[in-house]
C-alpha cells in the first residue's frame, strides 16, 4: 500500500503525463504538413489518416490521465503510444537526444506512463 504522499506525487505524475499529451496533440494540428512529413517518413500510410488518429488518442488520453478517469487503461496506452512515437523518432531521426530531434523525450513520457500504469492504485 503506498502512504499519502507516494499518492500526491503519483497523482502529480498523472496529471502532468496528461498535461505533456496536449502540446504532442496540438503539434499535430497546428503544423499539420510537418506532422504529415513525419508520419510518412516514418512509413505510416495514409500520412493524415494516422496523424489525425494520433491527435485523438492522445486528446483522449489527456482528458483520462488528467481527470482521473481509467487512470490505469489510460496510462499504459500512453505508454504503448509514447513508445511508438520513440521508435518512429529512431527510424526517422536515428538520434536520442530530444533537443537535436531525437527518441529521449518520448521515451522518458512513456516511462512516466508506465510508472502510472504500475503503481496507480
Amino acid at each position: 500500500m503506498l502512504n499519502t504522499h507516494a499518492l500526491t506525487a503519483l497523482d502529480a505524475l498523472r496529471i502532468i503525463c496528461g498535461l505533456f499529451l496536449i502540446p504532442h496533440a496540438l503539434g499535430k494540428f497546428t503544423a499539420q504538413d510537418a506532422a504529415f512529413g513525419f508520419f510518412r517518413a516514418a512509413g505510416f500510410k495514409p500520412a493524415p489518416f494516422f496523424a489525425f488518429t494520433a491527435m485523438a488518442i492522445e486528446c483522449i488520453l489527456a482528458v483520462c490521465l488528467i481527470s482521473g478517469f481509467f487512470v490505469r487503461p489510460a496510462a499504459w496506452w500512453a505508454c504503448i503510444h509514447l513508445a511508438i512515437a520513440a521508435a518512429a523518432v529512431v527510424k526517422v531521426e536515428k538520434k536520442w537526444l530530444w533537443h537535436i530531434g531525437g527518441c529521449e523525450y518520448p521515451f522518458f513520457w512513456s516511462l512516466c506512463c508506465a510508472i502510472v500504469g504500475y503503481y496507480y492504485p
